[in-house]
């Protein structure tokens, strides 16, 4: 089982819409697979449409009996577990944990899942707690939405700097640049700047009025216009990540 977490520190770089559309195209390919709203806002569990028990909760997560709380979304091969409001606190209740396992206890989770699934996204939260350290060490590719602007390549020095800290391999850093609009002079010159560099994978996501629309259709953009260039991107992207994936 592959494991792609969609992170970055910093909000509003379209990771909700990556980590859902990267889910669907790996579905539609065939593969069968888990997404993991992590993040308490739920963004990714209200695009399928799927709400968490009340029951559930991120204790209960860390606990290991999260199997019955995974829910079918509406494509083949394509499950969720949602979101639930008290994963706001799960950097509270890792702390809690013995300090020989808290680092990795998202990944020892995740171990348990390897038999029904080929492939695990999981949709991250914005910050830069013990959860992201969890999150960078429990995935095998961090793909990361860089919009081309200063401040969300100054979340990229920070994704670095973790990487850093816990002795994660930088190599498993896929960023990619998300919602461009050449015709903006600052986003086609640091495109162009920094395009070239390893970190940075070939496809980049335009700003596309179709993925805006997700929050309206509640879909991937995939399954609302397939032939539009944004779920063309995604397809690109995605192809583009696993193959990367079977090389590390």
């Amino acid at each position: 089982m592959k494991i792609f977490a969609v992170y970055s520190s910093k909000g509003g770089v379209g990771k909700t819409a990556t980590a859902v559309n990267l889910s669907y195209c790996a579905a539609r390919q065939g593969h069968r697979v888990l997404l993991c709203d992590i993040d308490a806002q739920g963004a990714a569990s209200y695009y399928f449409r799927v709400k968490a028990a009340r029951s559930f909760s991120g204790k209960k997560l860390l606990g290991g009996g999260f199997d019955k709380y995974i829910r079918a979304s509406d494509y083949e091969n394509l499950d969720l577990l949602p979101a639930h409001f008290s994963f706001r606190n799960l950097d509270l209740a890792l702390a809690k944990l013995e300090a020989s396992t808290r680092r990795r206890a998202l990944k020892n989770l995740f171990d348990s899942l390897s038999d029904h699934y080929d492939v695990l996204v999981m949709d991250c939260p914005p910050n830069i707690t013990l959860l992201s350290e969890n999150i960078i060490l429990a995935a095998d590719s961090v793909v990361t939405p860089v919009i081309p602007t200063t401040l969300s390549l100054v979340a990229l020095k920070q994704l670095l700097k973790i990487f850093r800290k816990v002795g994660a391999e930088e190599k498993r850093i896929n960023a990619f640049f998300s919602m461009v609009e050449p015709r903006k002079l600052m986003h086609k010159d640091v495109v162009e700047k920094f395009q070239h560099y390893p970190i940075f994978r070939d496809t980049q996501i335009p700003f596309q009025a179709e993925i805006e629309k997700m929050g309206i259709y509640r879909q991937p953009v995939g399954a609302v216009s397939p032939t539009s260039v944004a779920a063309q991107r995604y397809q690109e992207l995605w192809q583009e990540l696993w193959d990367r994936s079977e090389l590390i």
